[in-house]
């Protein structure tokens, strides 16, 4: 099998990111983005989709952390559909709850080439430490738009704004490992009877 590898390097006048993932990896990370709660995440992303992440960003911190959330969103998304290549023999759908101490959260993914964001989820206050939390549907919203696949999360239930984001970034991860996998009675087809996703 090919290697399912991906890098992308993105350079703006708000942010330089670069990435690399290996879809068949083992969860292994090496993140630096400037911002401490955001790199918890993304170590989380890592190592329950099993997927190798190198990702490094210098961002415009000093006005908010709003363009290095997304611009590391879009790299990410564009890494992984380059190492997903035309998503040949891939399990493709995935949808899983998963629960964190109080908190249960749902996701569902579909690695389908057209790209969609279902976000059913409240926060009860504006940050997590210094982290805003509406940035946690604005990194969603630019890996699905990017990866091209369709998103849909949903919190059940929760009370601790951390595990509420946490659960969101986890069960994201478990359904990409599950829907990013080879699956044998695929016989190496697009997973689609029109023979393409898009």
């Amino acid at each position: 099998m090919a290697e399912r590898k991906g890098e992308i390097i993105r350079t703006t006048n708000e942010t330089s990111v670069s990435v690399r993932v290996d879809i068949d990896g083992t969860g292994k990370s090496t993140i630096s983005t400037g911002v401490g709660f955001f790199d918890h995440m993304l170590d989380q992303l890592s190592r329950h989709s099993l997927i190798d992440m190198d990702i490094e960003v210098k961002g415009d911190l000093h006005i908010d952390d709003h363009h290095t959330v997304e611009d590391t969103g879009i790299a990410i998304g564009q890494a992984i559909a380059k190492a997903l290549g035309d998503r040949r023999g891939i399990t493709r759908y995935a949808s899983l709850d998963l629960a964190m101490d109080e908190t249960m959260t749902k996701a569902a993914v579909d690695i389908s080439g057209r790209p969609f964001l279902v976000w059913n989820v409240n926060f009860s206050a504006p940050k997590i430490g210094t982290f805003d939390t509406e940035l946690v549907r604005e990194f969603f919203q630019a890996l699905a738009q990017n990866a091209g696949i369709t998103l849909h999360i949903l919190n059940h239930y929760g009370a601790n704004n951390h595990h509420i984001a946490e659960t969101c970034f986890k069960a994201v991860a478990r359904v990409l490992r599950v829907a990013t996998e080879i699956d044998p009675r695929q016989a190496g087809r697009v997973p689609s009877t029109k023979g393409m996703l898009a």
